[in-house]
C-alpha cells in the first residue's frame, strides 16, 4: 500500500475551535480478528486525529490491527492479552502505559476488554476517564453486582442505535443519563460518487461484465451466512430462471482455519455453481466491491449495527437483509430495503427477484437509502463523541486557546487498494 498525504486539505472546520489544551485519547480494542468491529475502531482512531486530537491505538502485537495502524499512520501502542488470573498483569502494564502517555480518556470498543479498562482506572485512582463504544449487542441480562460494579466505572457508554439503548436500560443497572446514542460512522466521500463504472469495477476484480451479480461482504464465518446465500443464488436461478451470479468478499476468522471456507467451496461445487460464484479476498478498502454488483444480500445470523448495509446505501446498492438485529433500525422494510426472515432461502431469493424485476422502485428505495445516509457519517460520530468527551474533560476558560488548523494524514486516502487472493475459483 502507498499511502499518500493530502494536498491543501485540513482537518474539519471544527477543528478550527480545537483547544490547546486537550485531554489526550486512547483507543482500546484487543482483539486479534480483523472484521468490522477491529476496523470500526481503528478507522475512528485516524479520524480523531485527522480532527487534531492526540491519539494512541492499543492493539495486540503481531495482530491485524497492529499492521493496519502502522500502515495508516495511526499512532501505536501494543499490548499482550491477557484474561482470567493473568489479567490484573496486563492491567499494570496498561496503566504504565497510559501514564508515561498522559491519557486522560480511553476509548473501549469491545465488552470483554472493560474488566481490564475498569481494573487499570481503579489503579490510577479514579483519574482515568472511560468510554465504552457500543459494536455488539448485550446478549443476556448483566445486572449481577460484578456487572454492575464495573459499569459504575464507565463514565459514558456510545450505543449505535436507539435500540440497543433500550436493551441497555433493560438489561443493565446503567445509568441512564450517562448513555448516548452516537451511530457509528462511515466515510460516505468513500463510497459515492462512484469512482469508477460497473464495468472498470468488475475488470479489477476479474468478475463476467454483463451477468447480474449478487454480493456479500464479511468474514468467513457461519454467523455470517454466506452459506445461505448461496442456496438463495441456487433457488433464484432454479425457481425463477434468473441468470444471476455472487461475489463473496471476506477473509477467514482468525486463528479458526479454513474449515468453513471449505465447506462454501464444496456447496458451489455440489450445486453445480463453481462458474457463477466468486470468491474474492477481503479489501481495507471495500468501495469497489460494492462498485461491481447489483444487490447487497446481508444474512447474518444476527447483525448487530451493520456497517455493510450502511456501506451499501450509501454506494446507491440495493439491499436484501435478514430482519435480524439492528438492521431492521437500519434497512426499512419496502422503504430503504427489503427484509426477510432468517435463514428463509425462497423467501431473500423472492426479495433479489424483486429488486431485479423493479428498477423502478429499487431505484426509489435507493435514493430513500442515500437522502438518509448523512446519519452515518463518521464526521458526525467524531462530533458527537467529542461533545462527550468534552463535558467528561471540560477545558477552563482561561486555558481555552483556538489553535490553527494543521494538515493531516488523510487516513480514508491510505485504505489499501490491493486485494488479498482467497482460494482459486472464479
Amino acid at each position: 500500500m502507498k499511502p499518500y498525504y493530502t494536498t491543501g486539505s485540513f482537518a474539519p472546520e471544527r477543528n478550527s475551535h480545537a483547544r490547546e489544551v486537550q485531554p489526550q485519547l486512547a483507543v482500546l480494542c484487543l482483539s486479534g480478528s480483523l472484521g468490522g468491529l477491529e476496523l470500526n475502531s481503528l478507522k475512528f482512531a485516524g479520524w480523531m486525529q485527522e480532527r487534531g486530537w492526540r491519539v494512541t491505538f492499543f492493539a495486540p502485537p503481531a495482530s491485524p490491527l497492529a499492521h493496519w495502524a502502522e500502515e495508516w499512520f495511526v499512532p501505536l501502542e501494543t499490548l499482550a492479552v491477557r484474561r482470567g488470573l493473568a489479567m490484573p498483569l496486563a492491567a499494570w502494564d496498561l496503566k504504565q502505559q497510559l501514564e508515561r502517555l498522559q491519557v486522560d480518556v480511553l476509548v473501549v470498543t469491545q465488552n470483554k476488554d472493560l474488566a481490564l479498562a475498569t481494573l487499570v482506572k481503579t489503579l490510577l485512582g479514579g483519574r482515568l476517564r472511560i468510554i465504552y463504544q457500543q459494536h455488539m449487542q448485550l446478549g443476556r441480562p448483566k445486572r449481577s453486582l460484578v456487572h454492575t460494579l464495573r459499569f459504575r466505572l464507565v463514565d459514558a457508554w456510545l450505543t449505535p442505535l436507539p435500540g440497543l439503548g433500550r436493551e441497555v436500560t433493560r438489561r443493565t443497572h446503567f445509568d441512564p443519563a450517562k448513555l448516548h446514542v452516537v451511530p457509528l460512522g462511515l466515510p460516505l466521500e468513500q463510497f459515492a460518487p462512484a469512482t469508477r463504472t460497473r464495468a472498470q469495477a468488475r475488470q479489477e476484480l476479474d468478475l463476467p461484465l454483463e451477468q447480474p451479480l449478487l454480493g456479500i461482504l464479511g468474514r468467513f464465518d457461519a454467523g455470517k451466512g454466506q452459506d445461505f446465500v448461496i442456496r438463495a443464488l441456487h433457488h433464484l436461478r432454479r425457481e425463477f430462471g434468473h441468470d444471476a451470479g455472487l461475489v463473496i468478499m471476506g477473509e477467514l476468522t482468525r486463528n479458526e482455519g479454513d474449515a468453513y471456507l471449505h465447506e462454501l467451496q464444496a456447496l458451489v461445487q455440489q450445486l453445480g455453481l463453481e462458474q457463477q460464484v466468486h470468491f474474492r479476498g477481503f479489501r481495507a478498502n471495500p468501495a469497489v466491491f460494492y462498485q461491481a454488483i447489483d444487490v447487497f444480500v446481508l444474512a447474518s445470523e444476527n447483525e448487530t449495527y451493520g456497517m455493510v448495509t450502511l456501506e451499501a446505501m450509501a454506494a446507491g446498492v440495493p439491499v436484501v437483509a435478514a430482519a435480524t438485529g439492528g438492521t431492521v433500525e437500519l434497512a426499512q422494510h419496502s422503504h430503504t430495503g427489503l427484509l426477510y426472515l432468517h435463514r428463509d432461502v425462497a423467501a431473500c431469493a423472492r426479495c433479489v427477484r424483486r429488486t431485479l424485476n423493479d428498477p423502478a422502485a429499487t431505484q426509489a428505495r435507493v435514493a430513500r437509502a442515500q437522502m438518509d445516509r448523512w446519519r452515518y457519517s463518521h464526521h458526525r460520530q467524531c462530533a458527537l463523541t467529542e461533545d462527550v468527551i468534552q463535558s467528561l474533560c471540560p477545558v477552563p476558560a482561561e486555558q481555552a486557546r483556538p489553535v490553527r488548523p494543521r494538515r493531516v494524514l488523510a487516513v480514508n486516502s491510505a485504505f489499501a487498494a490491493a486485494m488479498v487472493p482467497l482460494g482459486n475459483q472464479a
